[in-house]
């Protein structure tokens, strides 16, 4: 999987205020970590968001939001979603928000 430059930098804007961020390949494309946990990733496929088990159903009825499959696996907990949801601004955010909300309520690694 390649990765997607343009969403990379769409993703750094929108989290570059965020304290204890880092990121790193990963997925086939890059991975952003909160205080060491996956929050979301980027790749040539969409957008990758982390959102928890059991959080992900309002997402899930979205257009071109999808459950994030990993070869054959299903990755619970997990969306991709396409262009057509993260270029809509206040999804994306939404997406984000959620995906923020979850991970800073994991311990720190």
């Amino acid at each position: 999987m390649a990765r997607d430059p343009g969403l990379e930098e769409l993703l750094n804007e929108e989290l570059q205020d965020e304290r204890g961020l880092t990121g790193k390949a990963m997925f086939g494309g890059w991975a952003w970590l909160l205080n060491g946990n996956l929050l979301c990733g980027a790749r040539k496929d969409g957008l990758l968001v982390r959102l928890g088990k059991g959080n992900d159903a309002w997402a899930l009825k979205t257009r071109g939001v999808v459950p994030m499959i990993m070869g054959e696996r299903p990755m619970h907990g997990w969306v991709r979603a396409a262009p057509e949801a993260y270029g809509d601004d206040a999804l994306r955010r939404k997406l984000l928000d959620a995906a923020l909300a979850f991970v800073r309520s994991l311990p720190e690694k």
